[in-house]
Order: structure tokens, then sequence, then C-alpha cells
């Protein structure tokens, strides 16, 4: 790469013809607002890429439950080609110009837009005003980290909002990152938590000694839905400005459909459930002290 070229790139993982035309979409301003930089894309089928020059696409099967956890992959496969990585997820957009020397993100470890201490993550469990399904995941996190001798308590540990982060190579430790995500992903799922793999990131963070801290991440104008909304209820954006992006997203997310094609899809899903399921129940038995005592 020539000084002109950013020493990072985007990554994501794109399952299923809307998260992959979603993903086309978010490739497509990544291409406009940083042109030199390449987005990495883990997908179950990488063809429907190939007229997308930033692109790099690969080939990958899902290894968790609910696709959640396969983000590591993707992180995986972009610090393998590159010194740093953004993760980003298909469904947001990028908003305008991106530097191209961001001073951020040549900090060790995980830099990410929006994380917190556990306790303040679980406040509401602690204060007994939480939902049932808050309290189940604070009891498997807190459950989770005695496996790993991790103390929720301490300020180091975070829970990392996963749908933005940036990963930046720290003398092998992202290695040990990785293995101790797969291991930690593996218990959250056995145990019934399929998302919220910000717990995950953060616990298999401290273990490995890499570093996590908070940061506005500054030349990175985003569009994500939800946050999006909550912008606009605050007075700080206006509707009139985003609706084309909530409209595009409506349309690849939401797609018209037949009965026939609805039906066959629930069942697609399914069948992958079960098979990933069965799948995780196999590869834990190697561990069957840590996963199942």
């Amino acid at each position: 790469m020539n000084q002109a070229e950013p020493e990072f790139c985007f990554c994501t993982i794109a399952f299923g013809k809307k998260y992959r035309a979603l993903a086309l979409l978010l490739a497509q301003d990544i291409e406009r607002y940083s042109p030199k930089t390449y987005f990495i894309v883990l997908t179950d089928n990488p063809s429907d890429f190939n007229k997308q020059p930033n692109i790099l696409a690969f080939k990958h099967r899902s290894q968790s439950v609910k696709f959640y956890h396969d983000k590591r992959f993707a992180i995986a496969k972009a610090l393998s080609l590159f010194n740093s990585c953004i993760y980003i997820d298909a469904d947001m957009r990028i908003l305008a110009p991106v530097p191209v020397d961001m001073q951020w993100i040549k900090k060790v470890g995980i830099t990410a837009r929006t994380c917190e201490i556990m306790p303040k993550k679980y406040a509401k469990v602690i204060a007994g005003t939480a939902s049932a399904k808050l309290c189940r995941e604070f009891q498997v996190t807190k459950k989770a980290a005695q496996k790993v001798n991790i103390d929720l308590e301490n300020e180091n540990v975070k829970f990392v909002y996963e749908y933005l982060f940036a990963v930046t190579k720290d003398s092998g430790k992202e290695l040990e990152f990785f293995k101790q995500w797969e291991t930690l992903a593996n218990y959250f799922e056995l145990n019934g938590i399929y998302d919220g793999e910000g717990n995950a990131i953060g616990l298999a963070a401290a273990k490995a000694g890499l570093d996590v801290r908070l940061s506005e991440m500054q030349g990175i104008s985003f569009f994500k839905d939800k946050t999006e909304l909550v912008r606009i209820q605050k007075g700080q954006s206006k509707m009139e400005e985003m609706s084309i992006y909530f409209e595009q997203q409506k349309m690849l997310e939401y797609p018209k459909r037949s009965l026939l094609e609805k039906v066959a899809a629930k069942a697609r899903q399914s069948v992958t459930h079960l098979y990933n399921l069965v799948r995780l129940r196999i590869v834990t038995l190697n561990k069957f002290d840590f996963y199942y005592r």
C-alpha cells in the first residue's frame, strides 16, 4: 500500500438475500466516501458481490446458532489482511467522507463507538427493575465471567455494543481474543443467549489483555436506524433529511414476498437453527467440564 491508501478496512457478515443487498448498499457508500478502502464480507453467497470492486467477499458457513458471533470470523479475516479493521453491521450506512489518517484507529486493541462497564450495563438488574430477559443474560454473563476468572466489576471489563467498533492488532493479543471469544460464544449459546455478543467480546478482550476504549470514532459518520430514531427524538437529527435511508433499508429488509416464499424461508431458518444447535452440542463435548458443569 502507498501512503495515500488507508491501513484499515471495513468488514461485516452478510447471510441471506436481504443482508447481502444491504451490504451492497453499504459497499457503495464506502466506495463513495472511502474510495481506497476495502470492505471484507463473509457471506453465504460471494457471487452476489462480484461486480462491487471494493468488496473482498469470502464464503463462510455460520459457526454460531443465530449468526451474531460470526462477527469474529469477519474481523479475523480482515486482520489477516490489514493492521486494523472497522466492523460495521451490514444494515448501516456511511454518510460522509472518511479520513485516510484517523489517529484513534492506530491505538492497539478495541475502539468502540459505544461501550460501558458491566455494572452500568446491568444497572437495572442490580436495582431489581430489569426484564426477565436481561436478568437471564446477566446470570449467564456472571457465570461465564467466573468460568474464565474475570471480575465483572473490574472497570476494565466492558460490554461492547457490537454494531460499530474497530480492532487494531496488538502483538498477537488479538489472536487470543478470538480464541476466548469462541469459547465464550459457545457458552452463551449453550445457555440460550444467542445475541448480546457484546458480553463475550468484553470478557474475551479482558481475558486476552486487549484494551477496550470508548471513542466517538471521529471521521465515521453513520446511519443506524435505531440510533437515528433516538437522535431524531432528541432533536439531533431531522427525519426529513434521513427518511431516504429509512426507506431504502425498509425496501431491502422487508421486501414483498409470496406466502410460499415466506414459508420456505421460515423452514430454512428452522432447519439451520436445528443444525447449528446440534453442531454446538457436539463441538463443546471436548470441554465437557467447562461447558456442562
